[in-house]
């Protein structure tokens, strides 16, 4: 199938806080991995660990400027990636979260920087989408019978940022 004969249409995607599926069985879900330093060293890095989750496959990386970035205090670019992952076991949102949370940790991510301090990102690991388990889903019988549908988005990650947004339909494109 061509990616143009799809229309891949976001907004019509269910969306959720996060806190509203904290406890549900995720399957599938889509990340946004970002670094401003030493990506070379930290996304393949993250990339490796997320496959002991399950089977992972990779959008095109992206290099962007940060969008906070001013004349007055230049930022590093950042190098993004979207990755789709397909849990060998199903995991709670709060488990994965908290798992993310440790890489980010592991990959040395320092989160406190002083005012007008370039901040430096090893690695930023985002939750765009996820696909909960059939089992015990409340919202899939709200959900309309498409493939598609399945997916719900983080409301506070939607809408997404261009090299996201981008990522998140070469990914849902190829697989179909």
């Amino acid at each position: 199938m061509h990616k143009a004969s799809v229309d891949l249409n976001l907004a019509t995607f269910t969306q959720c806080a996060p806190e509203s599926v904290q406890a549900q069985p995720v399957v599938e879900l889509v990340l946004a991995l970002g670094s401003n330093y030493q990506a070379d060293k930290y996304l393949p890095l993250a990339r490796q660990r997320l496959v002991a989750l399950g089977e992972v496959r990779l959008s095109t990386a992206f290099q962007n400027p940060d969008f906070t970035a001013t004349t007055q205090l230049p930022k590093p670019d950042y190098t993004n990636q979207c990755v789709h992952l397909t849990l060998t076991t199903p995991m709670s949102l709060q488990q994965l979260q908290q798992t993310f949370k440790t890489l980010e940790g592991d990959c040395n991510r320092c989160r406190q920087t002083e005012p007008n301090q370039i901040r430096r990102v090893t690695i930023d690991i985002d939750i765009l989408l996820i696909k909960l388990s059939k089992e015990n889903n409340s919202l899939s019988k709200k959900l309309v019978s498409k493939p598609m549908s399945d997916w719900i988005i983080m409301a506070d990650r939607y809408p997404f940022k261009a090299h996201e947004e981008a990522g998140v339909e070469e990914l849902i494109l190829t697989k179909l």
